[in-house]
């Protein structure tokens, strides 16, 4: 079958530090993959490889049927990021910050008012539609990255750390949100550190110091390993 993601032996180095060494796997067109891992494990360099934003050292990956060597622009028009670290700027509003996202992504004056509308009354933040951002609780902050992430309707989602100190009932709000995309046909590329959140992926990587450890659906990895939840899974692999 012909699959979103697709990796061969795909290496990062750093020097003589090998980042990511060697992983091979594919990801099913409109499958939420959780691409698991301590801090530290190497999810963000592969991340940053397959959205092209880092040049492999070694190795072969193809993202929505495109090269992650010479095709780094055409996967960037074919994929939505939501960064770890940075998503919006703090300094404007949320409308704002859709006006200057989906202008990046080509939208008309027209879509940017009609999205705006439309983002922030999905998301219930009419009451925050005109405050910055940085004076937003962190838990709508997510919600608002993550629909400016999947605005152009990208094939292809790539969510890196996405619920990262948000409180549990977001946290549940925000895979209702991933849910939702994905039964509409895109494909969800979450990493995460939470290994409570891997039962909620079709299927899961557990990555080790840059390698792919374990691959398969979260009820198969449990079997395997004689585990009674993925966090005892995970363990098992990082602890033995």
């Amino acid at each position: 079958m012909e699959y979103a993601i697709s990796a061969n032996g795909l290496t990062k180095k750093f020097g003589a530090f090998t980042a990511v060494n060697a992983i091979t796997f594919n990801v099913k067109k409109g499958e939420i993959f959780g691409f698991l891992g301590a801090n530290g494990a190497g999810k963000t360099t592969a991340m940053r490889m397959l959205n092209g934003l880092s040049r492999p050292t070694a190795g072969e990956a193809q993202v929505a049927g495109y090269d992650v060597y010479r095709e780094t622009e055409r996967i960037k028009q074919h994929i939505g990021y939501m960064s770890q670290k940075f998503s919006l700027y703090e300094d404007l509003t949320p409308k704002e910050n859709i006006h200057f996202y989906g202008g990046i992504y080509g939208g008309s004056l027209s879509f940017l008012k009609q999205k705006s509308k439309e983002l922030i009354t999905e998301l219930g933040m009419e009451a925050y539609a005109n405050t910055l951002v940085k004076n937003i609780p962190l838990g709508w902050k997510q919600k608002l990255s993550f629909s400016i992430a999947i605005m152009h309707q990208p094939a292809i989602v790539f969510l890196d750390e996405p619920t990262g100190g948000v409180d549990p009932i977001t946290r549940r709000q925000f895979w209702e949100m991933i849910y939702k995309v994905a039964n509409e046909g895109m494909t969800v590329f979450v990493t995460t550190h939470y290994m409570d959140e891997a039962e909620y992926c079709d299927r899961v990587s557990i990555m080790v110091d840059g390698r792919i450890e374990a691959l398969d659906s979260p009820g198969n990895l449990k079997k395997q390993f004689k585990a009674e939840t993925m966090n005892d899974v995970f363990l098992k692999l990082t602890r033995p």
